[in-house]
């Protein structure tokens, strides 16, 4: 017991430190990125070592730079977005060195930059960037962002069945909207890793986005809902699985992000298979229920297996309760897309629908 009890503390003991360093090592990143995205040198200048050099191509010469150097780039008036939209990909630390990967997006010239750090733990536990390099490539990317609702759900309720966010449904609405120019960021009710379901290696985009290094970062560092800007999200989509039951329809914080989406930004509200669930308790500012007079798709109750020990761990079910709340239940038959499309709300059937759906919100925000 008291080796158990070691183990226990040692393992929690490393999380802990893990995770520190991965908040540290974001924030010098932000630094750097709101730095050099609104020109504020001093911000932009405390993310690097006071001996940091910087390897950049410049003009087509390869350059060693210092800090100073590179800050001065950034002529801009002070607090005046420039442009530049950034995103952390990726960061890989050991003990007191750390790796990361920053994707720099500028529309306006068609353009892609991925940077590259080397992050060094300082006196004090502060991290700062001690050396960086870039590439650039042509893009049509926008920059904009779409935001996907995931559970930390691993078990069906209190049972020992175990369960995940579907994997199939997460990479194929990933690859829609990421090949359509658009970024994919995660939210769970307690942020960090989740389990995932229903992975198929046989089929090509899993089987891709499975050994993507970016992409398996950004579910295994989700955002809790206090990390989520609202302002940034032209859409928000819940994705199902068995966890989606769990954790995220009662989350209020999670369920004020997508009505800030929703009737701040003119934003869309989507859910396919499962996740529709987390869409049941949603409410506009009237009071009224979003799904209240709207077509609704989603996991039918009719397709579940009703005498299988999963389903009593169901809290509720899914199209009894958008009815009791006005909404009108739309379906096909098994193993058929079925995508509803109803203003800007759009939900989707099961895990077939997940490309139509990502397809059917892409042509909204683009008609727009």
């Amino acid at each position: 017991m008291k080796i158990r009890i070691l183990l226990f503390l040692l393992f929690t003991s490393c999380s802990l430190l893990a995770q520190s360093a991965q908040e540290s090592i974001t924030k010098t990143l932000q630094d750097y990125m709101q730095g050099s995205s609104y020109n504020q040198k001093t911000q932009l200048r405390s993310a690097f070592a006071e001996n940091a050099t910087l390897y950049l191509t410049v003009r087509e010469e390869f350059k060693q730079l210092s800090a100073d150097e590179y800050v001065s780039w950034f002529k801009g008036e002070s607090g005046t977005f420039n442009g530049r939209k950034a995103k952390i990909l990726s960061i890989d630390v050991s003990k007191d060195i750390a790796t990361a990967k920053v994707e720099i997006l500028i529309p306006q010239r068609k353009w892609r930059f991925i940077d590259l750090f080397l992050l060094k733990k300082m006196e004090g536990k502060t991290w700062k960037i001690i050396s960086k390099t870039a590439t650039r490539e042509d893009s049509s990317k926008s920059g904009d962002h779409v935001l996907f609702v995931v559970s930390n759900a691993q078990f069906y309720g209190d049972s020992e069945m175990k369960t995940g966010n579907s994997f199939y449904e997460i990479v194929k609405a990933y690859d829609t909207f990421v090949q359509a120019g658009y970024h994919v960021d995660f939210v769970s009710p307690k942020g960090g890793a989740i389990p995932v379901a229903y992975v198929d290696t046989s089929d090509e985009t899993s089987k891709r986005l499975l050994y993507n290094n970016d992409f398996m970062y950004a579910i295994k560092h989700t955002l809790s809902p206090e990390e989520v800007d609202y302002s940034l999200y032209k859409a928000i989509q819940y994705i199902g699985g068995g966890s989606s039951m769990f954790g995220v329809p009662e989350n209020e914080n999670i369920q004020q992000i997508a009505m800030d989406i929703y009737e701040k930004n003119e934003g869309i509200v989507s859910s396919v298979c499962h996740g529709t669930a987390g869409i049941v308790n949603l409410k506009t500012k009237s009071g009224n229920y979003l799904v209240n007079g709207k077509r609704v798709s989603g996991y039918p109750d009719a397709f579940e297996h009703k005498d299988r020990a999963y389903y009593s761990t169901f809290p509720f079910k899914i199209t009894q309760t958008i009815e009791s709340r006005g909404g009108i239940f739309k379906h096909s038959p098994r193993n058929t897309a079925h995508v509803e499309v109803d203003g800007r709300l759009v939900t989707g059937q099961n895990w077939l629908s997940s490309t139509p759906v990502a397809k059917a919100i892409i042509e909204i925000l683009e008609a727009d």
